[in-house]
């Protein structure tokens, strides 16, 4: 049989959690983010359950690729923009939208040569100094953009760096809503954060929504938030088998470097699941896991195939018995995947992209 350790992409939970984005936009339409292979999900498992999007957004030219392949012919964005002149070329074939963030993907534009405009959103730069025109260049930007025949419509796109934390989104905002208030053309600016959080606000409503991390059952403000207070579901699980039990006595110790020393007789089981398949090496002892659906503690260093937890509080529990990293064990019990990110010093993006190939995927 198979190393026992399986990653479950939950397709309903992925339609639902789509819908919950949807409502929390208003009347906005939604991009659904599938970077980063739909974040660890594989975007041929979640396509299906993304297809009442209006449209697809990634980074990749070879996803982008993979979107068509898969029959849709409505809206894709390239976040990014193009990467080298030719990448023009297959915007032009595959009908993409993409993001103009620098003076150089304006050059590559004029010196295009193509029979159709392409449609692109010029980004700013409004405070999250990563890509884009800072304010004081963005009408220059735009001027140039538009005065070019390859280019048909002009959409604004910006990125808010604080959506999620105290410092909130307004110094971005303002920026933004200043430097285009006049200027026709679609807005996209809000995140899975930022449409959660301040999808109700007037002034945040644009056209498009961004719905990323939303969309992949992981809350994009937590701990402040869970899964729960958002009304968003697990879409991935992760799950292991105990390979083997080990009695400890007081003063035993367990893995690599001895870092836990038991202070009671207690049983331990070995799961099939190490830092190889994903798991983050950083989570300690009392990092949260599902034995048989009862919640227990990691116990130790992570090792590369291996990790141990403690079976005390699970009455019977032996060999074979059924482990969840994260997610949703059979029994219905829930690990939402931000409290073990949350042990590991990440966040839950990291742990759904970080799924090793090693692993095999089922979709439920």
């Amino acid at each position: 049989m198979p190393r026992p350790i399986v990653a479950t992409i939950h397709t309903a939970a992925v339609q639902h959690n789509l819908a919950r984005a949807r409502q929390a936009a208003q009347d906005a339409k939604v991009w659904a983010v599938v970077k980063a292979n739909a974040y660890g999900h594989g975007i041929e498992r979640v396509f299906d359950a993304l297809r009442a999007a209006d449209g697809f957004a990634l980074l990749d030219l070879t996803e982008a690729q993979r979107v068509r392949d898969l029959g849709w012919r409505g809206p894709i964005l390239l976040l990014e923009g193009v990467f080298e002149p030719r990448d023009l070329e297959l915007c032009s074939r595959l009908g993409l939208w993409h993001a103009v963030h620098c003076d150089e993907q304006i050059d590559w534009l004029a010196a295009h040569k193509t029979q159709v405009p392409h449609r692109v959103f010029l980004k700013m730069n409004s405070g999250m100094n990563r890509l884009g025109f800072t304010p004081e260049r963005f009408r220059s930007a735009w001027a140039r953009l538009n005065a070019l025949p390859q280019v048909d419509e002009i959409g604004f796109i910006t990125h808010f760096s604080d959506a999620d934390g105290p410092r909130g989104i307004g110094h971005q905002l303002q920026i933004f809503l200043k430097a285009t208030e006049d200027l026709p053309g679609e807005r996209t600016i809000s995140n899975s954060a930022a449409t959660l959080l301040r999808g109700n606000d007037a002034d945040v409503r644009c056209d498009w929504v961004r719905a990323g991390i939303v969309l992949y059952g992981s809350s994009p403000n937590f701990p402040q938030h869970g899964i729960d207070h958002w009304d968003i579901q697990p879409t991935m699980t992760l799950t292991a088998r105990v390979i083997s039990t080990q009695h400890l006595q007081p003063g035993d110790t367990v893995g690599y470097g001895s870092l836990f020393t038991a202070d009671a007789p207690m049983t331990i089981g070995v799961v099939s699941c190490g830092y190889a398949d994903g798991y983050p090496r950083h989570c300690g002892t009392g990092t949260p896991v599902l034995v048989n659906g009862v919640r227990t503690r990691l116990v130790g260093r992570v090792s590369m195939d291996m990790l141990a937890v403690d079976l005390t509080p699970v009455a019977g529990a032996g060999m074979g018995a059924e482990v969840t990293l994260w997610g949703k064990a059979s029994s219905g019990a829930l690990l939402p995947i931000d409290e073990v990110a949350q042990a590991a010093g990440t966040i839950g993006y990291e742990l759904m992209c970080a799924v090793a190939p090693r692993v095999t995927v089922v979709v439920s």
